[in-house]
């Protein structure tokens, strides 16, 4: 028989024992739930290298896949051919603002002269699968550009950096007569969008470089200080978050 006692201590001890078990449980469920951070932040700067090519105002963009400022081998966007033609990147900014894709951007504040150089910083939540997109016009040409496409910045960690050297490309939008009136930059002071297009190519291809009046284009207004090869500007990409 149990005596009145006896079930008092055996009660006292089913209690401590539930009491043990359900609080372990309860920690367990806490360490495992946990959610890891995926917000990133990069620290983006781009010099130009060229010799005498200023640079219009830059575009960056932070997005997933989704969105694309332009693709090889494909025609021109009309925004892409405003940058390009013009140094004008709001229409591509604002291509960026309206897609889901994309999780920052920033314009630069003014063009980035030879030897010069922009910084920006751009951070999102949710951005463990981020790439970057980056471009700029060189001013001194009819179609030329610059840029970075939907570069993947997944594997960068905290603190790392990575430097990239960056091409010229031709728009496909306008041929590269270099003639008076066609260039918007200071060595001409000429026409910048034009919505005709009468490139031979008609898309985004590696720029064949400038010839200029000194290598014996007549009609060009560029000398040999607007020459360039490839690369034209370098980028340097820093996680710091």
């Amino acid at each position: 028989m149990i005596k009145s006692n006896d079930y008092k201590s055996l009660a006292f001890a089913t209690l401590v024992s539930t009491v043990v078990v359900l609080g372990g449980c309860h920690n367990n469920d806490s360490s495992s739930t946990t959610p890891a951070s995926t917000k990133r932040t990069f620290t983006v700067v781009v010099s130009n290298i060229t010799a005498n090519q200023p640079m219009s105002p830059i575009g960056v963009v932070l997005h997933d896949l989704g969105f694309h400022a332009w693709i090889d081998g494909q025609a021109a966007s009309t925004s892409l051919e405003m940058m390009a033609e013009g140094g004008d990147n709001s229409a591509l900014l604002a291509d960026a603002t309206a897609n889901t894709a994309t999780l920052d951007s920033e314009g630069g504040a003014g063009p980035v002269a030879p030897g010069g150089s922009g910084e920006f910083t751009l951070s999102a939540d949710n951005a463990a699968a981020a790439r970057l997109t980056l471009f700029s016009m060189l001013v001194n040409t009819n179609d030329a550009f610059t840029g970075l496409h939907a570069y993947d910045l997944s594997s960068l960690a905290v603190g790392q950096s990575i430097s990239l050297d960056l091409p010229a490309y031709d728009a496909g939008t306008e041929k590269n007569t270099e003639a008076q009136g066609t260039i918007p930059g200071p060595a001409d002071g000429g026409e910048g969008f034009n919505t005709a297009r009468d490139d031979i190519t008609s898309k985004v291809t590696i720029h064949p470089g400038v010839v200029t009046m000194d290598d014996g284009l007549a009609s060009s207004v560029l000398d040999q200080s607007h020459r360039f090869d490839n690369p034209v500007a370098r980028v340097s990409i820093t996680r710091t978050e």
